[in-house]
């Protein structure tokens, strides 16, 4: 499977920070909010991915991740010119995907639960044995601001209807998305909405039509976050402050997703770690490395 992050747009909503500076680059606390993405695909397994921008934003995402090669993925580039829908990666990313399957996730969402590995991997293997697309479900109280699930009594999903004044659940279909080899020619086939948009509703009603899409609901124990906003910009950051500082962990580490997915060698975490010098993030990376290490009966 390979790999997309839509980390384009304007950002227009958190104007004036993003004049100079991409969203999907701004902090989330102790990260750059592209990680939160990146780190979700990577739980996936998936090690190919394309990271979709501006052109004015390219060289800044260039000069932050690189190639990937330090957390043992490949990473690449391409640019939307303008903002004309989500299902617009895919005629963008053709190339990259080359026939395979794709998951696509948005740049500004950042998922979190203790089961969310599973979930993804069970996912992967759906597509690949099954073929056509996962979406994954998060329960809200406002689903009219979202494409929400239409269920049948059984939990298939039958439908998806894009913010809808009386809403039929309180299911959001959040920014992730698998797809199955078929998506390239499916978004190629869409008409632009109203709006002049690839939608990517419209992506998923021919899965739908075929009765080839599945919904994974993240569950209660699941966080879903957008940080298009400064109010949910701020509520995200504080949520993974809180989070890490009670439990003790860094959400979305992408050297020890690496380290532990055997991306990277535990050695190369710790290297990547010391080059961090004194940042909270790096001393974390090093005590993850570390503790690997001595649980494997190595010395740091």
């Amino acid at each position: 499977m390979k790999g997309i992050v839509l980390a384009g747009g304007t950002g227009t909503r958190l104007h004036p920070i993003t004049r100079v500076v991409s969203k999907q680059l701004l902090p989330v606390y102790d990260k750059p909010m592209i990680y939160y993405p990146i780190s979700v695909l990577m739980l996936a397994g998936v090690r190919d991915i394309l990271i979709i921008t501006t052109p004015q934003d390219r060289g800044q995402f260039v000069g932050l991740l690189g190639d990937g090669a330090q957390w043992g993925i490949s990473l690449s580039y391409a640019v939307q010119p303008s903002p004309d829908g989500l299902a617009q990666a895919f005629l963008i990313g053709a190339e990259h995907i080359a026939g395979d399957s794709a998951a696509l996730v948005l740049g500004d969402n950042i998922f979190f639960s203790h089961g969310l590995g599973g979930q993804l991997a069970a996912a992967t293997t759906a597509i690949e044995t099954d073929g056509g697309c996962t979406l994954f479900g998060y329960r809200v109280s406002d689903p009219e601001r979202y494409g929400v699930a239409v269920l049948g009594h059984d939990g298939t999903l039958l439908d998806i209807e894009e913010k809808p004044a009386q809403p039929p659940s309180n299911i959001a279909i959040t920014g992730l998305y698998f797809y199955d080899d078929q998506v390239t020619g499916f978004a190629e086939s869409l008409q632009p909405s109203p709006r002049g948009e690839l939608e990517i509703t419209d992506l998923n009603r021919c899965y739908l039509k075929n009765g080839q899409a599945r919904l994974v609901d993240l569950g209660r124990g699941a966080a879903w976050l957008d940080t298009g906003t400064q109010d949910s910009l701020l509520d995200a950051g504080q949520f993974v402050q809180v989070l890490q500082r009670r439990q003790g962990i860094t959400i979305a580490c992408l050297e020890e997703i690496a380290m532990l997915h055997d991306f990277i060698t535990p050695e190369r975490a710790l290297e990547l770690g010391e080059a961090m010098g004194k940042s909270g993030y790096g001393e974390y990376v090093r005590q993850a490395a570390a503790e690997y290490l001595a649980g494997n009966g190595r010395s740091a």
